[in-house]
């Protein structure tokens, strides 16, 4: 079962997202939050295994509590909810942990299939986006090159599923690609997280793509 928390200062925007979501098998929609205060309250409280962010929240917005809520509870997955795909907020979610982000607009079948993703571990990183976060990163030294980065440790294969993910595949097309099972790309995942002593997918892709492993094109 998928515990998820909607915040959104629309009630209606919440309303139409909770009748979508509840008529899903395997969702079950645990509160909502109408401030970003209030989300970070929640979201503190229940520990829901999604939280879908409105990025312009009063009181609180989006991305602060976004940072809020990853302070005290750094598992927790956030897909940021935008009207705009350029959103300069949406930018600073993502640095502050966010999983990435979904359009308002989105018809049911994407919104259910990200929440699906994340929640099974991947992130939500447009190449469009993740070029924007990387040039960020890059000037902002966010990503360094740390000593204790062991990208020689890695395998032929590991190095392939990092840059497969750099490029935005899911675990699904990783393991399409490379002819092996799901289960055998999330656990290579977490070895790749381990070796590079990264914390998630939007890390691991940040830095395969500074250190020339994979590029936005494809490239190797």
């Amino acid at each position: 079962m998928i515990r998820l928390l909607l915040c959104d200062d629309h009630a209606m925007f919440r309303q139409g997202l909770r009748s979508i979501l509840e008529t899903e098998k395997g969702f079950r929609v645990i509160g909502e939050a109408a401030t970003g205060r209030e989300a970070v309250r929640y979201a503190l409280s229940t520990h829901p295994d999604i939280i879908l962010m409105d990025i312009q929240m009063p009181e609180l917005d989006g991305v602060a509590a976004t940072k809020t809520i990853l302070e005290e509870f750094p598992d927790a997955k956030v897909i940021i909810l935008t009207m705009y795909r350029q959103d300069r907020y949406v930018f600073e979610a993502i640095k502050a942990g966010a999983r990435g982000y979904l359009l308002k607009d989105a018809d049911a079948d994407a919104l259910i299939s990200a929440i699906r993703r994340v929640a099974d571990g991947e992130t939500l990183l447009r190449p469009e986006l993740a070029a924007s976060v990387l040039d960020e990163f890059r000037r902002a030294e966010a990503v360094p090159a740390h000593p204790e980065h062991r990208l020689s440790e890695l395998t032929e294969r590991e190095e392939a599923i990092l840059r497969l993910l750099a490029q935005g595949a899911s675990n699904a097309q990783i393991a399409d690609t490379l002819g092996v099972s799901e289960k055998t790309v999330r656990n290579r995942l977490s070895e790749i997280f381990s070796k590079l002593r990264l914390n998630n997918r939007t890390q691991a892709a940040l830095y395969a793509l500074r250190e020339g492993i994979a590029t936005l094109k494809g490239g190797s």
